[in-house]
């Protein structure tokens, strides 16, 4: 999010244009002419975050965010539908936690991706350049904050809070491409080999590793003049935010040890469904054991990257959101006791953590993923792909909801 004068700002309306990007419709040009005329009249880009919850794999509106219940059976939800908050709108069963804040968010119903695709889409995809779209804010924001040296793109998978999860799905894409904006501004991801924190602790004295800094540049120096492909420009890159990383003392965001047990417990979403309970005749009975494991401390880290200067965050499990009720997936009805509960209580601690620490007009959650379902069930109790509608929920960012 950029908060420009009003000669260039973006309104509301803007922000939910369909197309474009997705969210938002905005492309790399958009940024850098926002970004330029504040420039111009002195208005620093503004103190804004962003953390994407992508729910890969497709979820489905009746299920989420829609439930529809007047409408037939085999259309309607399948698990029918709780009241929120607000007077004659209901959400499915498993969003209780959100339904009592339906007040602090906005649900677009009428927000699509393009495509029934599985893909990315739209937090990678075409119409991002084929970048990342923290990528994009990097690109405008720098990769680092000066002062801290924090990461402004982060993106979060399972092993980031649980080491023992399974790697990062990439099979539909790469969360972490830049298209052409280069690699100097791929997330920062943690937790992607061994231990992060000690990764990142520094084990010698600062004056030395600053030499070892000047060391390093001399003797790429004749490579990257030479250099005509800009792939050294990124690995330079690199080099450079890990060094600011971990002088800037930064390491302590990624660890949720120092922070309040409460409040651990209160955004923990591993003991909503044992291992036990998930049925293995499901191929990816790991994917859901992952999802419900971290994705509350993922919402958790997320938080306290974006309070310490992180500007975008990517968020997401391995692909739990796909419910054709296959040898794969589970049926809609069992699978959104796997993948909604988690879902919920993750997303309903954020949203109440945001306010509770005035953060709400600070940092922006998106919440969809790269397609809806079918509104009609199929014989097997799922639901399969659909392009044309897909749930999109909005909170915070400064927006009036409700």
């Amino acid at each position: 999010m950029l908060s420009v004068c009003s000669s260039s700002s973006m309104g509301r309306r803007d922000f939910l244009r369909v197309g474009g990007l997705g969210i938002g419709g905005l492309t790399l040009a958009d940024l850098l002419r926002v970004k330029a005329s504040a420039a111009e009249q002195g208005i620093p880009v503004k103190d804004k975050a962003v953390v994407f919850l992508f729910m890969h794999g497709g979820p489905p509106q009746t299920e989420t965010f829609d439930p529809k219940m007047d409408a037939p059976d085999g259309v309607r939800s399948a698990i029918g539908e709780v009241k929120t908050k607000i007077p004659g709108v209901t959400f499915g069963s498993t969003l209780k936690g959100l339904a009592g804040l339906a007040d602090k968010m906005s649900i677009v119903r009428s927000f699509t991706t393009g495509n029934g695709n599985h893909d990315i889409k739209p937090i990678v995809g075409n119409t991002s350049l084929g970048a990342n779209l923290g990528s994009i804010y990097s690109r405008v924001a720098g990769p680092n904050r000066t002062q801290s040296g924090m990461p402004t793109n982060v993106a979060l998978f399972p092993r980031a809070v649980v080491p023992e999860a399974q790697e990062r799905n990439k099979s539909f894409g790469k969360f972490v491409s830049t298209g052409s904006i280069g690699s100097s501004y791929a997330p920062f991801v943690p937790g992607g080999s061994g231990n992060l924190q000690q990764d990142m602790i520094l084990s010698i004295p600062e004056p030395r590793l600053n030499d070892r800094r000047g060391l390093l540049g001399s003797v790429d120096s004749l490579r990257r003049r030479v250099d005509e492909t800009g792939r050294l420009d990124g690995v330079s890159g690199f080099q450079e935010q890990a060094f600011d990383t971990i002088l800037g003392g930064v390491a302590g965001a990624f660890d949720l040890s120092s922070e309040d047990p409460r409040t651990i417990e209160r955004y923990d979403t591993a003991p909503l469904v044992p291992y036990s309970s998930i049925r293995k005749v499901w191929n990816n009975h790991k994917n859901y054991r992952d999802h419900v494991n971290s994705l509350g401390k993922l919402m958790l880290m997320a938080r306290r990257l974006v309070e310490r200067g992180c500007g975008f965050v990517t968020v997401t499990t391995n692909f739990v959101w796909d419910f054709h009720a296959d040898k794969n997936n589970a049926t809609v009805t069992e699978g959104m006791q796997y993948v909604g509960h988690p879902f919920d209580h993750a997303v309903s601690a954020f949203i109440e953590d945001i306010h509770n620490r005035g953060l709400q007009d600070k940092v922006l959650l998106v919440c969809c993923g790269e397609m809806g379902r079918n509104p009609k069930i199929n014989k097997n109790g799922g639901r399969d792909h659909w392009g044309n509608l897909a749930p999109l929920m909005l909170s915070g960012g400064g927006f009036n909801h409700g």
